[in-house]
Parts: structure tokens; sequence; C-alpha cells
């Protein structure tokens, strides 16, 4: 069943969006699509200026997540334990990895770039969503690794 999952959705979803189904569907008096949709409050003090993860309509964008301040490990121990915190995200949400349109992975360094590949494998296949990679980043807690994403609930 979740072989096909992404496919199915974007086969529903993508081309009525394109030819402006929500407008001709408000047009003929159905419900109006969904607003934003927040699900957890920022964390901190003072909390950041921005949400952990956000819906609009059945889209779920979930924000950059890294491995905290002060976590210990190398590549494969900081990608495992950011990929846990896109979960832990995700099923806060009400989605779950299978559901993941796009990834966006920013790397400290682009060495570290095979070595994510081998725990991301095992996370998000068999059917892999879009991605984008980008190494030589600044990470403000001082990790590895940090990665966002977009799903479907």
């Amino acid at each position: 069943m979740a072989k096909n999952t992404r496919r199915k959705f974007l086969t529903a979803s993508i081309p009525a969006i394109a030819i402006g189904a929500p407008a001709a569907a408000a047009a003929q008096g159905a419900a109006a699509p969904q607003g934003r949709k927040f699900f957890r409050p920022s964390t901190g003090n003072p909390p950041p200026p921005y949400s952990p993860e956000v819906a609009y309509g059945n889209l779920l964008f979930v924000s950059g997540k890294g491995v905290g301040t002060g976590f210990q490990g190398d590549i494969t121990a900081q990608v495992t334990k950011t990929i846990d915190n896109v979960e832990e995200s995700l099923k806060a949400a009400g989605s779950s990895m299978t559901k993941v349109l796009k990834v966006n992975v920013y790397l400290a360094d682009i060495r570290h770039f095979d070595a994510m590949n081998v725990v991301y494998r095992t996370r998000f296949g068999p059917e892999f969503p879009t991605r984008t990679t980008v190494g030589g980043v600044y990470l403000p807690d001082g990790g590895l690794v940090e990665i966002d994403c977009v799903a479907y609930i």
C-alpha cells in the first residue's frame, strides 16, 4: 500500500491544483479549503520566530530539524537523531514518513553525503521523495545535519 502512496496523492491532487479546481469548487458552493493549522508551539526562551510544523489544506510543512545543542555523535548518529525528530513532527501533525513528498538536507560538510545517504535510504525508502542536499552550511545548533520536509496529511 505504501509503495504507491506518494504517486497516488500526486496524481489525484496536483493536476486539480494546477487547473484551479479549488477556485472552481468554491464557486460551486463547496467548502473553502482549510487555512493554516499549527500543531505545536515553538519552544525555547524566548521561543524562536517559526513554527515546528504548519499545515495548509492537506499539505504539511515541517521546519528544519537538527540534533539539538550539545548532541554528541558522528554523522550516522546525527542523521538518525535528526530523522527521528522529523518523524516526531510528522506524527504530531497526523502524517508519516511514507507521506513525505519533498526533503531538504543541509550538511555542515558535503563529504558526509554518502554516510548521510546510508541512513536516509533506510528511513525514506523504498519510494523516495524528491530531495535537495546542500553542503557547507553552518548550523546554529552546532550539528552536522538539518532536515526539513513537505508531506501530506
